[in-house]
């Protein structure tokens, strides 16, 4: 496998092996997934060895909500590259683009730019703390790689575990961040209460995904809003994952509550680098009284990208379609594994769905599903993150595989044979250093 021998070197070469954890292939298929792509287009990908796989898993990790090399979005950065990419003046698209972003949000005023998600969200939390003057976080999910966000994990304990992964230690990460980070789980008002009985005072601002995995409670947002408001803390919306999947903008418009700050990356400019924070005008006038300033974000590309996402993306009632094929895929997965008598849970937003096995050896389950899976021509695991592109006819080869797939599990896991089956390790669920 091609692949896999560039991956060898490239463990030598790159610490971890890959940039990103999530790419990893120790994370999906260990000694076996493809780790690299010659060329993908739709839905389908293609490896170095020239086979073609239908992607049914990440999908560019949920970059491309659109699908791999959009005709209409590649012509747009073509069109911006031929017009120099970069130059010593700035690009009106950026303007243009801040104009429809808060066309989108009514709410919002005014816009930064960065280029990834992690690194817009730090972006979101230096604002809030400059126009606070505080420093404390209190948060809810997964907010990326940065330092405020990692403090959580100086104190005793893995207070990221119910967040992202087990087993991050926040080395490099300053001491004396200790205490700024404050977590609390999704759903349960009560422990932002206490957040903000002990810490108000110094609470800059409140960081959270107004929705992920599981629909928010009735008044769960609303109370979140009010507790950062009489705190005098920013209500900072994390829409990186969420944004642009069921609706056209952040999925906090389809719930009636209003942040201070909205962060949004990823789906927004279907696979290009970019990021936007967009805010009120009083909360976003703060980051003119700190420094936020780099070169990338002023290129061409990624403004230009948006703009082209987000045209097509409402002009084409996307989010409809990504509802649709979510579903499907959910009901299928449910269907298939009552048949097989294998036991799962599914889960997630429809365009971001997850299903959990149900077994002491989950793992060791979840890996052979992949490994199977991939020998049928998909690449799979136990998500599916649905893009436009992806035809009812790949879906349904999809559905038919997996209940293949799920039936071959069940009779594995009775016959005590799922590690017998497996041919290479089971893949890590959290984080593990590369030895």
């Amino acid at each position: 496998m091609t692949g896999q021998k560039l991956y060898q070197r490239a463990r030598k070469r790159i610490p971890g092996g890959t940039q990103l954890l999530s790419k990893r292939p120790e994370m999906l298929l260990p000694e076996q997934w493809p780790a690299y792509y010659a060329r993908a287009r739709g839905a389908e990908v293609w490896d170095l060895d020239g086979r073609r796989y239908v992607d049914m898993s990440y999908n560019g990790i949920g970059a491309c909500v659109l699908g791999f090399a959009d005709p209409e979005v590649d012509a747009a950065v073509h069109g911006a590259v031929d017009a120099g990419s970069m130059c010593t003046l700035n690009s009106p698209e950026e303007v243009e683009l801040a104009d429809l972003l808060c066309e989108l949000h009514p709410w919002a005023e005014m816009v930064r730019y960065a280029r990834c998600g992690g690194e817009a969200m730090a972006v979101a939390v230096r604002i809030a703390r400059a126009r606070t003057r505080r420093d404390k976080i209190a948060f809810c999910g997964y907010h990326g790689w940065h330092d405020w966000y990692l403090a959580a994990n100086l104190k005793p304990g893995d207070a990221l575990e119910g967040h992202l992964l087990p087993g991050l230690e926040p080395a490099g990460v300053p001491r004396g961040l200790a205490g700024t980070a404050l977590p609390f789980h999704y759903n349960r008002s009560v422990e932002l209460r206490e957040i903000v009985a002990r810490e108000g005072a110094e609470l800059a601002a409140v960081v959270m995904e107004p929705v992920r995995g599981t629909p928010p409670d009735a008044g769960f947002l609303e109370e979140v809003g009010e507790l950062a408001r009489k705190a005098g803390a920013l209500l900072v919306f994390d829409e990186v994952t969420a944004g642009w999947r069921v609706n056209t903008g952040g999925i906090h418009l389809l719930h009636g509550v209003t942040p201070d700050l909205a962060v949004f990356a990823k789906a927004i400019s279907n696979g290009y680098p970019m990021a936007a924070i967009i805010g009120t005008g009083a909360a976003m006038q703060a980051a003119q009284e700190t420094f936020i300033s780099s070169t990338y974000w002023t290129d061409r590309i990624g403004p230009a990208a948006a703009l082209a996402t987000i045209r097509k993306h409402r002009a084409r009632e996307v989010p409809r379609r990504l509802v649709e094929a979510g579903t499907r895929v959910r009901e299928g997965w449910r269907q298939a594994a009552e048949k097989a008598g294998f036991a799962i849970t599914v889960s997630g937003l429809a365009p971001l769905g997850h299903f959990q096995i149900e077994s002491r050896d989950a793992q060791a389950l979840r890996t052979l599903f992949t490994q199977e899976m991939l020998e049928r021509g998909f690449l799979a695991t136990n998500a599916f993150y649905a893009t436009y592109a992806h035809t009812n006819a790949q879906i349904d080869a999809y559905l038919a595989a997996a209940a293949e797939v799920f039936a071959e599990l069940a009779k594995a896991a009775a016959d005590g044979r799922v590690h017998a089956l497996l041919k290479g390790p089971v893949a890590h669920a959290g984080f593990y250093r590369l030895t």
